[in-house]
């Protein structure tokens, strides 16, 4: 069975505007790169679907690192949960109906670990309770607005590892309470 997890990047009062928070300092990175290559695939909403995509064609200006976390997330699977757009790009299936079955059903016939993208679709299915794990990447920047993490209300939690990533990130990781 699959576990479903919740990962972003966010800044420290709460909010996880990409483009406000920049990139990943490079141990961050590398640490990204590690991750995304243990994934079974990627759950994303229809937003963070459009900003991952920068990721499907290598840029000139790229280093080795850029182009080898391109080759990882492109090798994976990616599930889009989408009632607006008419399609997806390589290696993408369009989910915009019965999103909670489809869903429930990758969880019980894949193994590993899927990421989860988007705070509007991690909110449905946090209400579904299909979310098994939310980890949070705390970045020392605060930003005073934006998206904030959690778009709905906040779920029950329980924390169960904190860990210095790098210098100046901490890794939160909850389990539903």
């Amino acid at each position: 069975m699959a576990k479903l997890v919740f990962v972003l990047n966010q800044s420290l009062d709460g909010y996880v505007d990409h483009m406000k928070l920049g990139p990943p300092v490079p141990a961050m990175f590398r640490h990204f790169i590690e991750h995304v290559r243990g994934l079974t695939g990627f759950i994303y909403g229809r937003r963070m679907y459009e900003i991952m995509r920068y990721w499907e064609e290598d840029l000139p200006d790229w280093d080795a690192e850029d182009r080898e976390f391109a080759v990882a997330w492109r090798s994976k699977p990616k599930w889009v949960v989408s009632r607006s757009l008419k399609s997806v790009g390589p290696n993408a299936t369009l989910v915009a109906e019965d999103v909670e079955a489809v869903i429930r059903r990758l969880k019980a016939e894949l193994a590993g670990e899927i990421d989860l993208g988007g705070p509007d679709l991690v909110n449905s299915l946090t209400e579904s309770g299909l979310i098994d794990e939310y980890r949070l990447y705390i970045r020392p920047v605060v930003l005073g607005s934006g998206k904030p993490f959690f778009a709905g209300p906040r779920p029950p939690l329980h924390l169960v590892a904190s860990d210095l990533m790098g210098d100046d990130v901490i890794r939160l990781t909850y389990v539903p309470a």
